[in-house]
């Protein structure tokens, strides 16, 4: 049997983006690295978005970018210029192509189509066992989730971000694309966390996304009908939805970490990459995945890759408030929007904020919940 050096488990974005950091570093031109995955061509599956400041590595790629957020609900409500930075959109089969077009450029890379069962770790490797054929590797990083790892927990909290989202046509010029609506929380509530998320991709054209954080997923109507009445809500009666897209996003502190052993490391949502009180991914894996990179030239141990830092427990925290009080969410976030700066805002959620930064963020929401939360942390 061969034995990779490196076995990729997901030839989604964090699979595919650490093979494609791989092929451009003459560091791993002598190593044999395979993606498995059930499937290749995987298409407009995700569609990412992603804050940025100046230019950036995928600028060439995106579909559409905005210099303008708007937060709106009962308390509070703004258009928000964001300069320097940018809020940008990505659709996946566009960046997929893109990767693809370079590790096919690449002998030493395979890409094998078969579904994986089961993974488990050698004293000298790794062993893969997929449906048609089994494989054998020197260290592996996978991007597989396995759900049941964090739903059968209950030392950390769980909330899903769920969305169902309509791509909507009309006839007349009607959309505001300048600015991307980042939350809306004037939909009814209805004892959750809940808004409408909308993206222009030009004045005839956006995405409309209903959008909760909470515990439980709705029936499909439930997304459709309130995507609908906000549609009514704006004046907009005729229109053709001509895409549609639903996710469900694991917001959880649960420690990833600790899955890592000294031949296998979990990436991407299975690494726990996705920010645990937002929900964003994209550019977070985008800056994963050169660090894994740097870290294999280095280290031996992939057990040794995660660093722990303040922003687990903000996030820990955070999601015990939206766990334990999701009604409370719309004030939570209006509460930050209003008296913290945009950019502060998202230096914190790029874990790149000073202590001070943070100061800010902490004294703009009501603090009545997050002391509660802190002190049954401590005390539990």
């Amino acid at each position: 049997m061969v034995t990779y050096d490196y076995i990729i488990l997901g030839a989604g974005a964090s699979g595919l983006l650490l093979a494609y950091r791989m092929a451009n570093d003459a560091f791993f031109d002598d190593k044999s690295i395979l993606i498995i995955d059930k499937i290749k061509d995987k298409g407009n599956d995700r569609t990412w978005c992603y804050w940025e400041e100046g230019s950036g590595e995928w600028d060439h790629l995106l579909a559409k970018a905005w210099p303008n957020v708007y937060f709106g609900s009962d308390a509070f409500s703004k258009t928000i210029p964001i300069a320097p930075y940018t809020y940008k959109m990505l659709r996946s089969e566009t960046f997929y192509k893109a990767l693809w077009k370079r590790l096919q450029k690449t002998t030493h890379i395979t890409f094998v189509e078969d579904d994986v069962l089961s993974f488990s770790e050698l004293n000298d490797g790794v062993q893969v066992v997929a449906k048609n054929d089994h494989f054998k590797g020197l260290k592996l990083c996978n991007s597989l989730p396995n759900s049941e790892l964090y739903t059968s927990q209950q030392k950390y909290p769980l909330i899903h971000q769920h969305f169902v989202g309509w791509f909507v046509d009309v006839e007349d010029d009607t959309f505001d694309d300048t600015t991307a609506t980042f939350m809306d929380f004037s939909v009814p509530q209805n004892g959750n966390t809940r808004f409408m998320y909308v993206l222009p991709l030009h004045k005839k054209r956006a995405l409309f996304e209903y959008t909760l954080f909470s515990k439980q997923v709705l029936p499909l109507t439930e997304y459709e009908n309130s995507i609908k009445a906000y549609l009514e809500h704006k004046g907009i009666y005729n229109y053709k939805i001509t895409e549609k897209e639903k996710g469900n996003i694991p917001m959880t502190a649960f420690k990833f970490s600790n899955l890592n052993s000294k031949h296998i490391l979990n990436i991407g949502t299975a690494g726990g990459w996705t920010k645990a009180s937002t929900g964003y991914t994209f550019n977070s894996t985008s800056k994963k995945t050169k660090e894994v990179v740097s870290f294999l030239k280095l280290e031996n141990d992939l057990s040794k890759f995660h660093k722990k830092t303040k922003f687990w427990f903000y996030d820990l925290i955070f999601l015990d408030v939206l766990a334990n009080y999701n009604e409370e969410g719309a004030a939570l976030f209006s509460s930050m929007f209003k008296k913290v700066n945009i950019k502060t805002i998202f230096k914190f959620l790029d874990e790149e904020s000073t202590w001070l930064d943070d100061l800010k963020i902490i004294l703009s929401v009501p603090p009545q919940r997050f002391i509660q939360s802190v002190f049954k942390r401590f005390l539990s």
